[in-house]
Parts: structure tokens; sequence; C-alpha cells
């Protein structure tokens, strides 16, 4: 794992870091000369790097954030001629960016930057989204002659609307961190020097009070929701808390009440289900 850096502090060869403390993995993207824009370098430390932490005990919530002055800036700008070119043919991903939607433990956003094309669909894919006033959300897709990548189009409108994602899909405008809250893109606008302190304080108060198998449980949930019926959520979650696992949880988190202290969850399993699909290749 890479060497324990904050994100203020984070500059190296590295192009993914990591540091964790109290429950939580600080992960910044690591190229700041270049707004943090993506490469085949920068994705496969990307998924080492969530893969470790995955597997963690010790690791209950997760913080995504940039180095310098951008969250990302999507593809780098060289790999973007290249294939515009035809010099370059776009990869065949074998797990998708997207798969970070489903990531069994929490992942809170701190956007301090431009968070353009794939760099706003890995905001979206975090559960909450910290942005301070010099976040930028960009689409791009349109405006370089692409559709909407990394599951953009099924994220985008569940977060902020249909018609609202349409304006953005098809006009790749900027949205700037106001209007960002405001529609529901950005939940909470911090200011620069205080925005990754609020999302590891908010990460941190998940891995301290809450059930790791009940975030992974919530999650999971949302996600398959998408595809059924009412009836069937209902009966998901009654065999999750009627479950072995499940009353323990509820045990525990009732005592911890009770005697006002903080709850002793476990962490969550490597052999958790979902922890063993996400790690699977797709294809």
């Amino acid at each position: 794992m890479a060497a324990p850096l904050n994100g203020a502090e984070a500059v190296g060869p590295e192009p993914v870091l990591c540091r964790v403390s109290g429950g939580v993995a600080t992960v910044t993207l690591n190229r700041p000369e270049r707004m943090n824009a993506w490469t085949p370098a920068m994705e496969q430390r990307w998924f080492e790097v969530l893969d470790a932490l995955l597997v963690d005990p010790g690791v209950r919530a997760v913080v995504l954030t940039g180095a310098g002055r951008g969250f990302c800036a999507g593809l780098d700008a060289a790999h973007v001629t290249a294939r515009s070119s035809g010099a370059e043919d776009a990869p065949t991903r074998t797990r998708p960016l997207s798969g970070l939607a489903a990531f069994p433990k929490p992942v809170v956003a701190a956007v301090n930057g431009p968070a353009v094309g794939l760099g706003l669909a890995l905001a979206l894919c975090c559960d909450v989204r910290f942005a301070s006033p010099a976040a930028r959300f960009v689409p791009m897709f349109s405006r370089l002659g692409l559709a909407p990548e990394f599951g953009t189009t099924w994220l985008l409108p569940r977060i902020v609307g249909h018609s609202v994602a349409l304006d953005l899909l098809l006009s790749s405008r900027t949205v700037a961190a106001e209007e960002a809250v405001a529609l529901r893109l950005a939940d909470r606008l911090v200011p620069g020097d205080e925005l990754l302190p609020a999302a590891e304080q908010y990460a941190r108060s998940l891995a301290q009070h809450c059930s790791p198998l009940s975030m992974a449980a919530a999650k999971h949930q949302l996600l398959a929701d998408q595809h059924r019926p009412l009836e069937a959520s209902e009966a998901e979650s009654s065999a999750h808390n009627r479950s072995q696992q499940g009353r323990a949880e509820f045990r525990e988190g009732g005592a911890a009440r009770r005697e006002r202290r903080l709850p002793e969850f476990p962490p969550l399993s490597p052999d958790h289900p979902d922890v063993r699909d996400w790690v699977r290749p797709v294809g």
C-alpha cells in the first residue's frame, strides 16, 4: 500500500495514495500536475488499493479525493488524443469503473476541484459527496463526440432526476459547486480548507457508530431495489435481520444504546457475498 499521506501532502510517484486512520481509508488520486487525469497505471493501482481496503478489517469507510487543485479531470488528454485519432484503442475492461457504486463499504467523495467525464462518474458512484467551492462537475461526453460512459446514464438520473440528467448530458455544461448542491449532485458544500477533514469526520462517524454488515446490506438493497418490487425488498431485509449474524448485530446495537457506549460491531467478513462478488472480474 502507498505511503500514508494526507490529501495536502499527496505528492510522489504513486498514481493512487492511501492512508488509514480511525477506521477510515483516505484514497487520493495523485497526479496533481495533470489535475489527476486518469491513466491505465492509475486504474490498475486504483483496483489494487480498493481490493486491499475491502478485505482490511481495520477499514470501515473510505474517503476519495484528489491531490492538488483537481478531483479528476477525466481521461488523460494524451490518451484522448491517441484514441480519437485512432492511434490507440479504448481498453476492454474486465472490471467496470462503475463497480465502485457496489463497493460494500461506504465511500465518501471529497470533491476538491473539477470532476470531469470519468471523474464525474467516480464522484457519482460514491455514496455521499462533499464539495468545496472550487468543485466543478462536467459530463464532457457530448463535446467529445462520445456517448456517456462509465454508467453515467444509470447513475445521474437516479441522483438528479431525468430532465436534469438530460440537460447535463446533452449540453456537457459545467456545474459549479453551489448549483451542484441545489441539484443534489453534491450533498454538502464545505469551505476548501475544511473539505477533507469534514469528509473524514463523517466517514469516521460511520466507522465508529454503524454496523459494517448493516451498511453493506443497505448499499446492496438500494442497488437491487432498482430492479425489483417492494415485496422482494422487504423480504430480503426481513431475512437479513432474522439471520444469526443479523440478530447478533441487533443485540450489540441495542446493548450499546442501553449502556451508552460505542458499539463493538465486527468487521465485514471477507467471505461476505458482496465482498466476493465485488472483486470478481466481469466477462
